[in-house]
């Protein structure tokens, strides 16, 4: 293996030409202060001709492995692979009573312990890779700490150590070396090894899916009903003939909210599980994967990577999944690029066109009324056409009962009719005994409404608001979060942003179900694909009813998704699709509030005596 000390140069220049920007600096001075060290390992233990895949990335998955070390058994024959993770730390010790983090000087955050970090990369390639699937026993994983003394990481060992998770630090370089010498040889080439592991089909294992079938099963018990069951056996079908006569077919199920269709897609996933069906999950929303994950995979931490993202297939083999189930489809992109996406994978090509190609049987649940931001395709029609450039059948299902809003199809019909999504025009709110409907004053009026319900009544609740507010930067730990949401004497933060908890408030993905998001306004983006018992509006003032119909303001709306090439007309639907999303969260009873008097008084109108009332 190279010693000149220039693998950290042709490292950088693949980096930047497979994404398209040169990496920061820190990757780059690690690259090139750990590189070395891994070689010079290797060559003193003999073991120049084993292959070397720095900055491997895990199939499916936007984390690399430092490298990955392909070779041949010594004992057994056998391909054997050695996920290798590299820090610079000197020191590092464990965070509080958790020994899986640990606090490392150089970073603010708590981070991963490098055992741990390492043997989560071998298990999830063990579970994604098709040439290990039946082959655990060919993978082992080791951090090595090359510029640490056991004393300054000795803490880290807290874990348990095993086959998938070593650690070894410059102290015990030796140890290192006799650890390499057992797990490859040095009397053979590793360049096979390496090519069978990068031939590996990207699917998820047999044992993964028997987990998953097992963790969903074991959840709460789904009863579909009437077309729901029907989406599902159309889906099972499809399912059956692909694999009898390698056929391909779409299916497309369309519902509002309440409608059962992420319980579809979690039925789906256990029962094809059960068959041995390669299936994924995918969705588009950080905060709605990372609650399924949560939902089907509290359990077992391996279940959770069956849920993926929409961009997580520009690199999957085409039908390499039997099923990939697209929930929340109204959320897809028209690329799966981005700014951080490599040059090489810069290929246009539509977000809708690789869901279709990476499965036998792609699957969509959509909401068209829920598309809010620019750019999002996911519409029966862009589906369809995309099925028919490729010359695939597709069928549609769509759900009319629903679940949500207190099972209300009247109270649905009418919040589409007053957001004037459906002819017709609004018409006056009658109670249908199912689902309340209220007209708040003021801010303080709902937000005390919705204290009472919880308190008293044990009622979950939230309020949300249209993107009418500018949006603070995060603060520090421990710093109050800013009031950005002001209306009078009134003022409340946004939700939270990022992963974390800050000043008792939840990371952003948990705001709509932990009890905790009460206190924060929630808007579209944290609130879409959730529900709770009681939901506060806040109309905001890029929607007001002026004479006899609504009247979108562009200028009054802070999403910086909204930029000039966004036409007016696409902005008026999506800030009235907004709305509709928020007014269909809760299952009880929805609390609305607009910040323009004259909408207000159209509410009332609407709404007639079902007013707010606190009692004392």
């Amino acid at each position: 293996m190279s010693m000149d000390g220039s693998l950290f140069l042709h490292l950088t220049e693949q980096f930047a030409h497979m994404h398209g920007h040169r990496p920061g600096a820190s990757e780059v001075r690690s690259w090139e202060r750990s590189i070395p060290v891994l070689a010079a390992a290797l060559n003193d233990a003999g073991l120049g001709d084993v292959e070397v895949m720095l900055e491997y990335a895990l199939p499916l998955n936007s984390k690399r492995a430092d490298a990955v070390l392909a070779g041949v058994h010594p004992v057994s024959g056998e391909p054997s692979y050695v996920v290798v993770e590299l820090k610079q730390w000197s020191g590092a010790s464990p965070h509080d009573d958790d020994p899986e983090l640990c606090i490392v000087d150089a970073y603010v955050r708590p981070v991963l312990n490098p055992i741990e970090q390492v043997r989560r990369y071998c298990e999830y390639l063990l579970n994604f890779n098709g040439a290990l699937a039946e082959h655990s026993e060919r993978v082992s994983g080791v951090a090595y700490l090359h510029n640490a003394t056991e004393f300054g990481v000795s803490g880290l060992r807290e874990i348990e150590v095993d086959e998938r998770g070593q650690m070894f630090t410059a102290e015990g370089r030796g140890a290192f070396l006799e650890y390499l010498r057992a797990k490859l040889s040095d009397k053979q080439p590793g360049a096979w090894a390496a090519d069978e592991l990068m031939a590996g089909k990207t699917a998820p294992s047999k044992q993964l899916m028997a987990l998953a079938a097992q963790e969903v099963r074991q959840r709460e018990q789904f009863v579909l009903l009437d077309e729901q069951q029907v989406a599902y056996r159309l889906v099972l079908n499809a399912v059956r003939k692909a694999k009898q006569s390698d056929h391909k077919e779409i299916v497309i199920v369309t519902g509002g909210p309440g409608t059962g269709k992420s319980v579809i897609a979690l039925s789906l996933l256990g029962e094809l599980y059960r068959q041995g069906v390669s299936a994924l999950h995918a969705t588009g929303s950080k905060a709605f994967t990372k609650t399924m994950r949560k939902v089907a995979g509290a359990r077992k931490r391996e279940v959770q990577e069956l849920f993926k993202y929409f961009n997580g297939f520009m690199t999957a083999e085409k039908n390499s999944l039997d099923v990939v189930i697209c929930d929340e489809a109204h959320r897809i992109r028209e690329t799966s690029a981005n700014r951080y996406t490599s040059a090489i994978h810069r290929t246009g090509k539509p977000q809708i066109d690789e869901l279709i190609d990476v499965a036998r049987v792609p699957v969509f649940l959509l909401d068209e009324h829920q598309v809010v931001r620019p750019g999002e395709m996911g519409t029966v029609e862009e589906i369809r056409a995309a099925a028919t450039r490729k010359g695939i059948d597709c069928t549609v299902v769509p759900l009319e009962s629903q679940f949500r809003c207190g099972g209300s199809d009247a109270y649905l019909k009418w919040v589409v009719r007053l957001l004037g999504l459906e002819p017709g025009g609004p018409f006056v709110w009658e109670p249908d005994g199912r689902m309340q409907l209220r007209v708040a004053e003021s801010p303080e009026e709902m937000e005390a409404f919705l204290q009472e319900r919880r308190t008293r009544d044990d009622y979950s609740a939230r309020m949300s608001a249209g993107y009418c507010w500018p949006w603070s930067p995060e603060p520090n730990p421990g710093d109050p979060l800013p009031l950005d949401v002001v209306i009078g004497d009134w003022a409340r933060p946004w939700n939270l942003r990022g992963d974390r908890a800050i000043s008792g408030a939840p990371p952003s993905a948990l705001w709509a179900t932990d009890p905790a998001g009460f206190g924060q306004v929630g808007c579209v983006y944290t609130a879409q694909g959730f529900e709770y018992d009681w939901s506060g509006v806040i109309i905001g003032p890029d929607l007001v009813w002026r004479r006899d119909q609504w009247v979108t303001d562009r200028t009054k709306s802070k999403d910086t998704i909204f930029t000039k090439a966004t036409s007016d007309a696409d902005v008026a639907r999506l800030i009235r699709n907004t709305y509709k999303v928020l007014l269909t969260r809760g299952m009880v009873g929805t609390v609305v509030y607009s910040t323009d008097s004259e909408t207000r008084e159209k509410l009332r109108e609407l709404v007639g005596a079902q007013e707010v009332t606190v009692p004392a």
